[in-house]
């Protein structure tokens, strides 16, 4: 279980998540939305410890990612897919996957090319095995990245904007996949601005707002007209994102 405690974070003057609480468990799709500064990414890059905490806990199954004796192995039970792919551009798409298994894991060379291999035929890559990011386009390095992400074997998957550098068509070719993997169990923290993509794979939905959690709520209950008329603010959010 993922477990997000009164979590606090403080830039300089600017506090970007103020008591923010979250539990999401094995087999969960949740997707986080709010508007741009609300703490979505900021929030997505404490569970996987490139941010310290200035308050507040998160557990990683039984690792406290505050201690230095647990982030090693909590990291290695998340995996992350970024908004601007963060690829290795002097290595392959498969040498970009199989990096970490074959360091971190200690996986041998055959089973982590193997295993990679096998990954990007999943998401129609078989062919692209040998190229290099500046060989494919934006849709192609998204995949690849989450077949990265994927290599590690991670419980929890998170992704952070995926598709927010992507044009359209890109972005359905990647969210294709996102929901292949919500199909088949991958529990996963989806920050997005794809809304009705979340409503189509979430279980449940959070919106924050300033860096508060303001509601938590199953995604037939978030999208329901009580959510609408108790929180004006989401109101106003989802009828400008459908409007854009």
């Amino acid at each position: 279980m993922l477990t997000v405690e009164n979590v606090r974070k403080v830039f300089g003057s600017l506090t970007v998540l103020d008591g923010v609480n979250l539990t999401v468990k094995p087999g969960e799709v949740v997707s986080i939305l709010g508007s741009s500064g609300s703490g979505k990414s900021t929030l997505i890059r404490c569970i996987n410890g490139l941010e310290r905490l200035d308050g507040g806990r998160i557990g990683i199954d039984e690792f406290d990612i505050s201690r230095s004796r647990d982030l090693a192995e909590a990291r290695k039970r998340t995996g992350t897919v970024f908004q601007l792919f963060n690829l290795y551009p002097h290595m392959t798409a498969l040498q970009n996957i199989t990096l970490a298994p074959i360091e971190v894991l200690k996986r041998s060379k055959e089973q982590a090319e193997a295993e990679a291999r096998a990954l990007l035929d999943s998401v129609g890559l078989a062919n692209w095995a040998g190229s290099y990011p500046a060989q494919l386009s934006g849709g192609q390095r998204q995949r690849v990245g989450i077949c990265r992400a994927l290599a590690m074997q991670p419980r929890y998957l998170l992704l952070d904007e995926v598709t927010s550098a992507l044009d359209p068509e890109m972005t359905a070719e990647v969210l294709t996949i996102l929901a292949k993997l919500a199909r088949e169990g991958t529990t996963m923290v989806f920050v997005t601005h794809e809304v009705e993509f979340a409503r189509r794979i979430s279980d449940r939905i959070v919106f924050l707002e300033q860096g508060k959690l303001l509601v938590d709520l199953p995604t037939q209950a978030f999208f329901g007209p009580e959510t609408g008329r108790d929180h004006p603010r989401i109101a106003q959010f989802l009828s400008k994102m459908r409007k854009d």
